[in-house]
């Protein structure tokens, strides 16, 4: 069960690329990542960790088949999205995202942005977290965006 609800979770942000406006690779170049540390400790921490360590036993659901929240450190799975994907994800929330895809099966716990932070906010976000990730990561998640 566990497997197969990883797999609906990494076949659904895959998906999300077809969803959305392609956006460069370069949407973390240029951010305010002091910004985004801040934003991020007020609206993302109290889930994701004050570290980007997630919740304990991330990939396991819950009894209404949620899954906790993720790291966004290297040991998780944020890098293996693009930009676009984790936008979306992060503005709309996982049930909007779910919800826009026709997705029935799928419950998340990711709450929607849209409404509390602006774009700008969102993408300093994103690229605060991104900021934080080695150097192999961020080459495999960058690769991930469409070029220029």
């Amino acid at each position: 069960m566990r497997h197969g609800l990883e797999r609906i979770g990494c076949a659904f942000l895959s998906f999300l690329l077809l969803a959305t406006i392609g956006h460069a690779g370069h949407d973390f170049e240029n951010r305010d990542l002091v910004a985004g540390q801040v934003i991020y400790a007020e609206h993302c921490a109290v889930c994701h960790g004050a570290e980007l360590e997630g919740q304990p036993d991330w990939q396991t659901p819950d009894e209404n088949g949620v899954l906790p929240a993720p790291p966004h450190d290297a040991s998780g799975h944020t890098w293996h999205h693009s930009n676009a994907q984790l936008f979306e994800y992060t503005k709309l929330g996982g049930q909007g995202v779910a919800d826009k895809l026709g997705l029935k099966s799928f419950a998340s716990g990711m709450p929607a942005y849209d409404g509390v932070l602006s774009d700008e906010q969102i993408w300093e976000v994103l690229a605060f977290i991104a900021s934080t990730w080695p150097a192999r990561q961020a080459e495999i998640q960058a690769s991930r965006n469409p070029p220029h």
